[in-house]
């Protein structure tokens, strides 16, 4: 199954100068845990991905208020993306790679038409292929690195 086939179309969106509230607001309002950072709303052009474990761990915990902008919390590196054409099977080996239960779904130009979530691997491709979901799932749920 294609990336196309799996991904939530038209994901929320923040650009770098949104503020954190309002993007944990827009979270919280859209069930999500991460969104896409867009260089502008027009263009879409992905330039990193907030999520809310950046909130709690970048911004609520050293202090930081609400008013912080988004782009001094965001993940920029590495930025695990894959395109609509990408099968089930490369998805999988970028969340491995990359411990990410996320990734964001980008055109030609690199502006977001969508996201994969873990959660969207499990529902589509588990019932024919849990093992590579169980890859999937065991390989991000590894103790990671904590960078910033």
């Amino acid at each position: 199954m294609l990336a196309r086939k799996l991904m939530t179309g038209d994901p929320a969106i923040v650009t770098g100068t949104d503020n954190i509230m309002m993007a944990a607001e827009l979270m919280r309002t859209r069930g999500v845990g991460m969104l896409p950072v867009v260089e502008s709303h027009t263009s879409r052009r992905l330039i990193g991905v907030l999520t809310d474990r950046d909130i709690v761990v970048r911004s609520v915990a050293p202090g930081h208020g609400g008013a912080a902008l988004v782009h001094t919390h965001m993940t920029r590196d590495p930025l695990v993306t894959v395109t609509e054409e990408e099968s089930e099977t490369e998805v999988a080996a970028r969340m491995k790679q990359f411990q990410v239960r996320r990734v964001p779904v980008v055109d030609a130009q690199g502006a977001v038409v969508g996201v994969v979530a873990q959660a969207d691997l499990a529902i589509s491709i588990g019932p024919d292929n849990p093992i590579l979901v169980e890859q999937v799932l065991e390989s991000i749920s590894r103790p990671g690195v904590l960078t910033h």
